[in-house]
């Protein structure tokens, strides 16, 4: 368990980059939830184990992953929000060439127990820039950017 919500980010970081999917798992509860950037909902440490076990021994092997911007929301005495900018590098593609650079954020729901803290749900977000939404047509879902309209002041 954590000490604090704060070193959250940088113990999932810390795990990533020991290719250490045991200890990336235990940073959540037995029955937490993960969504990851592409809707894959696992539930369950094990799930979230598993799932992060298979990335680093495949696309996620040469990668790296740094922090950025860190936010922590305290939620009363013993709930936190924890969001944490993500950089990722070294991704390998289905054809293992190299990947380009992503940015995520992290968002994760941590609470305190009598030896520390723990998330019991986190969602990883893409970061795309320059866009709004996404919309999906036949040509598979795509990001868009939309211009905001004029305020209504």
């Amino acid at each position: 368990m954590l000490a604090a919500p704060e070193d959250f980010g940088a113990a999932f970081a810390a795990a990533w980059m020991a290719r250490d999917a045991g200890a990336l798992a235990s940073l959540f509860s037995d029955n937490a939830d993960f969504v990851n950037v592409v809707g894959l909902w696992w539930q369950g440490r094990g799930a979230i184990e598993k799932a992060h076990r298979h990335a680093f021994y495949t696309f996620f092997a040469r990668s790296r992953l740094i922090c950025g911007k860190t936010a922590v929301r305290h939620l009363g005495g013993d709930a936190a929000v924890v969001h944490q900018r993500l950089i990722l590098t070294g991704q390998i593609t289905p054809d293992g060439a190299p990947a380009g650079r992503r940015t995520t954020i992290l968002c994760a729901v941590l609470e305190r127990h009598a030896k520390g803290w723990i998330a019991v749900a986190a969602q990883n977000t893409e970061v795309i820039a320059n866009a709004e939404t996404f919309l999906s047509g036949t040509s598979g879902l795509r990001p868009e950017n939309y211009r905001a309209p004029p305020s209504p002041d």
